[in-house]
């Protein structure tokens, strides 16, 4: 098979990423009462463009609704092991760009801790299918170049909402498309089909993760402003994980009015 040129990958990606919603970088739903709480961000959310946003928010909605929700119902309908190894394998793949953010954070210790298990789950737990590091004591942490930006001092900016990759603000909305952009492991037509695999499947899975947050603030009088609130929130609080350092992930402090890791 003739390889593809690095401006037909990103055509392709680009693609895929129609299969994307506004809500794949978000991370594990909270209990419904603490996500009420949660939406109501202790400073101002700076959003300027807010009708702009509020246009593109839903088309992000309606791709949501109409593409991906459905998929991840029937997913959550899946015998357990199929769905965890999907979230191990998503997780493994996505080692490398945590590693890479962990260095640029200045933190060793975490990147010898994300490299240690991208070593191990790759060849022992069978490219990352079965995850062998947390019983060895390795857990798992993630990381990304919005927080990266975050930790360097890069102030938020004004609430961005995105085309199918959603709200943020826009320190964030940087970091998602360099993320998107950075192939830490090549570009060959292997690592191609292995990220395909990983971007779908660990949406699908992601997003299946999320519907009981959705739900709940959907029943909200206005899902716009709760959902951005949530996402500031969490997104504050991920980048002081970040400049903490810490290997193990706290506690979902959005339970208590704070934020966790979007």
């Amino acid at each position: 098979m003739r390889s593809l040129t690095y401006p037909q990958h990103l055509a392709r990606q680009a693609v895929l990423l129609l299969t994307v919603s506004y809500l794949t970088g978000c991370a594990t739903p909270a209990a419904e009462g603490p996500v009420t709480r949660c939406a109501q961000v202790t400073y101002p959310v700076y959003d300027p463009a807010e009708p702009v946003n509020r246009g593109v928010f839903a088309f992000n909605r309606a791709v949501d609704e109409y593409a991906l929700t459905p998929v991840a119902r029937g997913y959550k309908h899946l015998p357990d092991f199929f769905q965890q190894g999907v979230h191990n394998f998503a997780s493994n793949f996505s080692e490398p760009k945590v590693f890479i953010n962990d260095l640029l954070q200045g933190n060793p210790r975490r990147s010898v801790n994300t490299l240690g298990r991208f070593a191990v789950n790759t060849t022992v737990g069978l490219v990352g299918l079965i995850d062998v590091s947390d019983p060895l004591g390795i857990p798992r942490h993630t990381a990304d170049f919005g927080q990266t930006f975050g930790v360097w001092g890069i102030g938020n900016g004004p609430i961005v909402e995105l085309p199918l990759l959603g709200t943020g603000n826009s320190r964030d909305a940087v970091g998602k498309v360099l993320n998107f952009v950075v192939a830490p492991l090549g570009d060959s037509d292997t690592v191609q089909t292995l990220g395909t695999v990983s971007m779908v499947g660990g949406t699908i899975d992601t997003r299946a993760s999320l519907l009981p947050l959705t739900d709940t603030l959907q029943r909200l009088p206005d899902y716009y402003s709760a959902l951005r609130n949530v996402v500031a929130e969490h997104r504050a609080a991920y980048v002081e994980e970040g400049k903490e350092g810490a290997t193990t992930p706290g506690p979902d402090r959005c339970a208590t009015g704070a934020a966790d890791d979007f």
